[in-house]
């Protein structure tokens, strides 16, 4: 056999053994593969067959954001005891959750309107943490099923979180708008519905105020 000859049956062989190799090599990346997406498939399906894992997976993010807004709570200065703050902060994720809020919007607002001084009332009578008007309260609180005993569920910090979040809630509904909604919560629905009316122009003071304050708690 001449040289050339050798040389071209050994170029073949060498041809023959990579391509061999790839083909191994592909398929032990194929089996790999393929055993990713049957435990990917086996781990979704248990998931939904037993509630419990996701509980804990929601547990743990829910115990990571109450701890965030039990935090902020404990950088300001309140009238509130340390129990009654972990309580609250579990409210606090509990109604922004239930209306799909961000927490700390709503511990800005509270920062803004009562400085987390659940016993502030305001010189036009707005009450509580989120200072809310009584007959503005009263209602919210008849709707969500709250007994209203007047200041009593007011300053009951629970409570006046809960009817908060629900008339923020329901401006948003009316007003379509989150900005001028928040307007409203603080000027109140009907001087902004005036301004709407009269086609001038909505403060928008008290919305920068509040993302200045949500982007610093």
């Amino acid at each position: 056999m001449s040289l050339k000859n050798i040389i071209s049956e050994i170029f073949l062989i060498s041809r023959f053994i990579l391509k061999k190799a790839d083909s191994l090599l592909i398929i032990k990346l194929l089996k790999k593969i393929t055993l990713f997406i049957i435990i990917f498939i086996f781990f979704f399906h248990l998931i939904s067959l037993m509630p419990g894992l996701k509980l804990f997976s929601s547990d743990f993010e829910r115990e990571k954001h109450i701890k965030e807004i039990l935090n902020i709570l404990g950088k300001y200065p309140t009238d509130l005891s340390n129990v009654t703050k972990e309580e609250l902060a579990e409210a606090i994720y509990e109604e922004a959750l239930r209306y799909n809020y961000d927490p700390k919007l709503i511990l800005a607002i509270i920062s803004i309107e009562s400085s987390f001084q659940n016993w502030s009332v305001s010189e036009k009578g707005a009450k509580g943490l989120m200072q809310i008007m009584p007959f503005v309260a009263r209602e919210i609180a008849a709707e969500l099923g709250i007994e209203w005993r007047g200041d009593r569920t007011l300053f009951n910090p629970f409570h006046n979180v809960k009817i908060g979040i629900r008339y923020l809630n329901k401006l948003i509904d009316d007003f379509e708008d989150v900005r001028v909604a928040l307007t409203a919560y603080n000027y109140g629905p009907s001087y902004v519905k005036s301004l709407i009316d009269k086609k001038q122009k909505v403060p928008l003071n008290y919305y920068k105020r509040l993302i200045s304050t949500y982007q610093n708690l």
